[in-house]
């Protein structure tokens, strides 16, 4: 039997007592705001402001092959068709019917670089759309050569923005 007491180790029931507060983190709010603003929230959606729509349907990509207005600046080539001509057009589309479609073909480079100069196009719509005020209405394809994977940003930018002025107003290449 002293052989069993020897090899086990006494451990108590009962817990000792905490000697240190429990550590929390801060809380994220100001303490001394209110956490919800006083009156009450705005009935119904807020107006759309900066919504770009995609352009998914076939109708709308042909009658831009058919009756788009293109431009050209630099690398970036531009085609528009008004939204009264837009097959499809819906007014839920985008601000004032405002569509766009990226064509980024394989000789830009392998679907990384392609990846990358679409999300930078995208980017560089929406600056556009922003500091014009918002794009005419309507539906744009832009379309880019291979040059356009190694164009700064800020040039990328500039090029669009020409392209699409130029094919709204009609000027062409």
């Amino acid at each position: 039997m002293l052989e069993e007491a020897a090899g086990e180790a006494y451990v108590p029931a009962q817990q000792p007592k905490a000697s240190q507060a429990a550590r929390l983190s801060a809380a994220h709010a100001d303490p001394s705001r209110p956490g919800h603003r006083a009156g009450q929230a705005p009935k119904g959606p807020g107006p759309a402001v900066g919504l770009i729509g995609r352009i998914g349907d076939r109708a709308t990509f042909d009658a831009l092959r058919r009756e788009g207005r293109r431009a050209r600046r630099g690398p970036v080539t531009v085609v528009f068709l008004p939204q009264r001509a837009a097959a499809g057009a819906r007014p839920g589309g985008g601000a004032g019917g405002v569509r766009v479609a990226y064509s980024v073909g394989r000789q830009v480079g392998p679907a990384v670089v392609r990846n990358r100069v679409r999300r930078r196009l995208r980017a560089a719509v929406h600056e556009v759309d922003r500091e014009r005020g918002g794009l005419a209405p309507g539906a744009y394809l832009a379309l880019v050569r291979p040059e356009a994977a190694d164009l700064e940003y800020v040039e990328l930018k500039r090029s669009l923005g020409a392209a699409c002025d130029a094919a709204v107003r009609g000027s062409g290449t």
